[in-house]
C-alpha cells in the first residue's frame, strides 16, 4: 500500500480543497403565480411544473 514519506503541509492540503464549497441552488419564478421556486421542482404555492399543473393544491378556509 502506498504511504506518503512526508507530511503534507496544511497549505498543500488545502490548495487541494479550494473547490470543495457550497453553492447557492439556482432560483426560477413560476410562470403560473410568480413565487420563487428551486430549478426542477414543482411549485409548492400552486402546484405548477413547466406550465401545466402537475398536483392539485387544496385551498384552506
Amino acid at each position: 500500500m502506498a504511504n506518503p514519506k512526508h507530511k503534507h503541509s496544511k497549505t498543500r492540503r488545502d490548495k487541494r480543497r479550494t473547490h470543495y464549497k457550497a453553492v447557492a441552488p439556482t432560483l426560477a419564478t413560476c410562470s403560473n403565480c410568480g413565487a420563487t421556486v428551486k430549478y426542477h421542482t414543482i411549485c409548492p404555492e400552486c402546484g405548477y411544473y413547466r406550465g401545466k399543473q402537475v398536483i392539485t393544491k387544496e385551498i384552506a378556509v
